[in-house]
């Protein structure tokens, strides 16, 4: 009775265990024992290699993002039997690091409306959001500054220096400035950072019809999308490596955010491809103006 059970979840393993157990009044300890004590198929040995495959690929891929890459490589499979087997070979992310702040409001510049609510986003170049977050060298920190697309997830503008000044947050800027095709009536979120509110880079953005949007005071939710972003990039990159210059920083950064994030990673926002396979799936009609 039990081997037709695992058989039948073998050909469909998007069955439920617990109530095939119940219809056939089989204690589901017994059917975990038995399925335990089972030699590994082929199959099975195959998927577990394919899971630390991508484990060691993208190390902080949890167990719904390597479920669907698992799919988009042929293997029909659900999240719990992966979570299972991830647990098993302890294939687990490392936990969070020590948080330094990289925003200063205490200025007296304009705070502009938090303009975010109001929108219903249908393609890129609608809403474009921005943060800064520092990276610990060895014996300096330095700061990045991204802007990104909030539909596709897309980084479409960074910088990489030693100071927080407005000039960094104004590179990534003029980055993504040169490589998108917009129409004026484009919102900027992003925090109320003396960087986003000086006049260099508020004058910028109104010189190309660009409207301007804070995140509330005592919001820390309203730039969500960046601040997600960020956190990606500091366990997807940061944490994994150990850059001893600006320069070993930026080549690395520059890979990670060009081709892995860009262009490889699955996010799930998105429903799970990557930013820029998720723009160039979308009709010309659709997204009008995107620059590849």
């Amino acid at each position: 009775m039990i081997a037709r059970i695992v058989e039948e979840v073998r050909r469909n393993p998007a069955l439920p265990v617990a109530p095939l157990c119940r219809a056939v009044a089989l204690d589901r300890q017994k059917y975990y024992r038995f399925l335990r004590s089972q030699p590994r198929s082929g199959r099975d040995l195959e998927l577990r290699s394919e899971i630390q495959k991508i484990a060691l690929e993208w190390p902080r891929y949890g167990y719904r993002r390597i479920t669907h890459e698992l799919r988009r490589r042929g293997f029909r499979v659900n999240h719990k039997r992966v979570h299972r087997l991830m647990v098993e070979d302890n294939l687990l992310c490392l936990r969070h690091r020590a948080w330094h702040s990289t925003t200063d409001s205490g200025h007296g510049y304009r705070i502009y409306p938090y303009l975010v609510p109001d929108l219903s986003l249908t393609g890129p170049n609608q809403l474009w959001v921005s943060d800064i977050t520092y990276i610990r060298l060895e014996l300096e920190f330095i700061y990045l500054a991204v802007v990104l697309d909030a539909f596709s997830r897309r980084v479409i503008g960074w910088d990489l220096g030693r100071s927080l000044d407005s000039g960094l947050a104004l590179n990534a800027l003029l980055m993504a400035l040169s490589s998108r095709d917009f129409v004026p009536g484009l919102v900027h979120h992003s925090d109320r950072g003396v960087q986003y509110a000086s006049t260099d880079y508020t004058d910028l953005l109104k010189l190309h019809g660009i409207r301007l949007s804070m995140s509330r005071s005592g919001n820390p939710y309203d730039n969500a999308k960046a601040e997600s972003f960020m956190k990606t990039l500091k366990y997807e990159e940061v944490y994994l490596q150990d850059y001893r210059s600006l320069t070993e920083a930026r080549i690395g950064i520059a890979h990670f955010l060009e081709e892995v994030y860009n262009r490889k990673r699955l996010h799930s926002a998105i429903g799970y491809v990557p930013p820029f396979e998720f723009e160039q799936k979308m009709t010309v009609d659709l997204l009008p103006g995107i620059m590849t």
